[in-house]
């Protein structure tokens, strides 16, 4: 939802990102296609490229970018930092669910995909939100500063 304004009530500072970007190394990329023109494999190559543990969690795939991909968060093995989310808005409830459920620190939810009622439930489990902002956009002005 949005305020009166028409802003996401979410609210995250500078310093969430700082700490994401600081804290979270293995990045679970929910919705990462194996097609370099989409925009998940973009953000997630970027990621990968620095320095960056990527899983792909897409049961449509099998490798992307050189990681095996899982059908679910929960087939991840092993810890799981950040979950980052290339899913529909209506869609995104049920991958913070999951990254709440398999103990993640933090989830992110790309440009344009916002569930304000599933921030709120990830910020209360105590995880770090970011919501409708782009990963890689976020890192480029963080690098340029």
């Amino acid at each position: 939802m949005t305020d009166a304004s028409g802003a996401n009530s979410i609210k995250f500072s500078p310093e969430t990102i700082r700490r994401i970007f600081d804290e979270c190394r293995t990045i679970a990329v929910v919705g990462l296609s194996a097609n370099p023109t989409r925009p998940a494999y973009d953000v997630a190559s970027s990621m990968q490229q620095q320095g960056y543990r990527i899983v792909p969690v897409n049961p449509l795939e099998i490798p992307v970018l050189g990681q095996t991909a899982y059908a679910s968060l929960a087939a991840v093995p092993g810890r799981v930092d950040l979950v980052s989310v290339f899913r529909k808005s209506e869609e995104a409830g049920g991958v913070v669910d999951q990254a709440i459920k398999v103990g993640a620190k933090a989830v992110w939810l790309q440009e344009g995909v916002i569930d304000e009622d599933a921030a709120q439930r990830a910020q209360r489990a105590g995880l770090l939100v970011v919501m409708d902002r782009c990963w890689k956009k976020e890192w480029k002005k963080r690098t340029s500063e």
